[in-house]
């Protein structure tokens, strides 16, 4: 899969650049400190043009996700999803990078959601999931970027999670393997997917959405053949279906 840089350009999001900045901030001060304590620091000042101080990251890797939604997702473009709410899991796969002069390569990071409507209107529920090969410091850093504490792309998709559930250190497993692709996480999630294909035999993909999880990157769409999740002790949907959609894709997020 071809990687694109991001653009930095306007959000697509419903929420203004200024607003989601702030949002992201305060959410990361609380929802996602309050369960690490001092494993996570305050977050950064911002400035009165909306942009954070001065910190540094450059993290690339690949996306793999799964949801109850048919295909394809009608999230990913804005619209309310299948059956009037969505449960996802996702994780990111850090392929190389570095946070803060800390490198975090070949460490993932997970969330599993509950969408109670609209994708764009937020209000999400969310375990997320860190690595658990990380170190103190990688998971610190990790948890920097991926609470927007550190600006950039990422805190467009912290704004619209109103509550962590529980965050949790376990085993993420990442693979894909002639396109198709598997993901583990701890006891919880278990997926297996494979992207759709075009007459050339490309990836088929989307551009430019109204929603992504891998901004400024192309997605490419496919289906899951298996999509296990048990979040009943977080007081979330258990899920057990096939068939449903999935999403593949390479990101570069940098601040």
């Amino acid at each position: 899969m071809n990687r694109s840089r991001l653009t930095r350009g306007p959000t697509s999001f419903r929420t203004g650049r200024r607003a989601i900045v702030r949002a992201a901030a305060a959410f990361a001060g609380t929802a996602f400190a309050t369960r690490f304590g001092d494993a996570v620091a305050a977050p950064p000042a911002v400035h009165p043009e909306g942009t954070a101080s001065a910190m540094t990251y450059h993290v690339e890797g690949r996306l793999l996700e799964v949801c109850t939604c048919n295909i394809l997702c009608p999230c990913w473009v804005g619209e309310d999803p299948d059956g009037g709410t969505c449960d996802s899991s996702f994780a990111w796969m850090i392929d190389q990078g570095t946070i803060e002069e800390v490198d975090v390569s070949g460490l993932a990071f997970g969330l599993s959601v509950h969408i109670p409507g609209n994708v764009l209107e937020g209000n999400w529920r969310a375990v997320a999931y860190v690595d658990d090969r990380a170190t103190a410091d990688q998971e610190s850093a990790i948890l920097k970027v991926w609470t927007g504490q550190l600006g950039g792309p990422i805190t467009d998709l912290v704004a619209l999670i109103g509550e962590v559930v529980a965050v949790e250190r376990v085993t993420i497993s990442f693979d894909v393997e002639g396109g198709d692709g598997t993901l583990t996480i701890g006891d919880h999630v278990t997926a297996e997917l494979a992207p759709f294909r075009g007459l050339n035999a490309m990836e088929t993909s989307l551009h430019d959405t109204a929603f992504s999880t891998i901004p400024g990157s192309p997605a490419f769409v496919g289906k899951a053949s298996r999509f296990f999740r048990d979040e009943s002790r977080h007081g979330m949907s258990n899920v057990e279906i096939a068939g449903h959609n999935a999403i593949q894709g390479s990101f570069v997020f940098e601040a």
